[in-house]
């Protein structure tokens, strides 16, 4: 009986995001302005821990408005309740060790995530929260605050640059996230359409990384950004373009997923690198 109750509170859709992609979003920054920092200090442990609490404690909220709004059975709303409260000491006790070491500058980092997140949870109330790009686009930006925090905790102070770093992360996560959504609509194709109407489809993908190549192009000759750092961005760019003229018919989601998230990992790899190397 024991163990059957306690499983009954560890179940894996309430505990963890369904949406496996989405870890990409929190990591993919984390690790951006821990090693553009380039000092190592337990208080960054202490962000990880916050930041990752924080990212975790969504589902476990998402769940239990969904219960109380009919979607879920009124089963899960003891284990996300459990959930809650877990991610939620975990996280204050985090943040509360980053505040006493004189980090103060993280709570207004985490200000733009409270409205962000009241919309989504209205969006589910309201059974709308699917393909909502807009909001994806907008927590996105929210994820990529985490590159200043991580930025700032280790050099200990809140330097401007590391407003540079959310900027240039949430490019990448934006036009990223506009990519999918073409991906998944090239799913319904029937047929290979012509180059001038697969252009026109893919042109808002291939604005958003032009616009981000080009961005940081002029930014780098101008001597803002290291030599080296277009190179992650041309890479999104040439997948993006790859993309839209190769369409995803009949692809199945999951391997998109996974192309997208092998993309994503190079590019954070090459930033790091090219930020350090420039």
């Amino acid at each position: 009986m024991t163990r059957t109750s306690l499983s009954s509170y560890f179940r894996r859709h309430i505990a963890l995001p369904a949406e496996h992609g989405a870890w990409v979003f929190i990591l993919s920054p984390l690790l951006i302005g821990l090693f553009a920092a380039g000092q190592w200090f337990t208080s960054q442990l202490l962000l990880i821990i916050a930041a990752l609490a924080a990212f975790l404690l969504r589902q476990p909220v998402t769940i239990l408005v969904k219960a109380y709004s009919g979607r879920r059975s009124q089963k899960d709303v003891l284990p996300a309740l459990v959930w809650i409260l877990i991610y939620g000491l975990i996280g204050s006790f985090a943040l509360a060790g980053l505040i006493s070491q004189g980090h103060n500058e993280l709570l207004l980092l985490a200000l733009p995530g409270i409205p962000v997140f009241i919309w989504h949870l209205y969006l589910v109330s309201r059974r709308a929260e699917r393909r909502q790009m807009g909001i994806e686009v907008v927590a996105s930006g929210v994820l990529a605050l985490t590159a200043p925090a991580a930025f700032w905790v280790g050099v200990g102070r809140a330097d401007p640059q590391g407003w540079w770093l959310f900027m240039l992360v949430w490019l990448q996560s934006a036009a990223s996230i506009v990519y999918a959504y073409l991906r998944l609509e090239q799913r319904e194709w029937s047929s290979l359409p012509d180059l001038p109407t697969r252009l026109r489809k893919g042109q808002r993908a291939l604005l958003y990384s032009s616009f981000n190549l080009t961005g940081v192009l002029i930014l780098t000759i101008a001597g803002v950004f290291p030599s080296f750092l277009p190179i992650p961005y041309l890479l999104q760019w040439a997948e993006i373009l790859w993309g839209t003229l190769r369409p995803a018919i009949g692809v199945k989601p999951t391997k998109i997923g996974v192309r997208q998230l092998i993309v994503s990992t190079l590019f954070t790899i090459l930033f790091i690198i090219t930020w350090k190397v420039g």
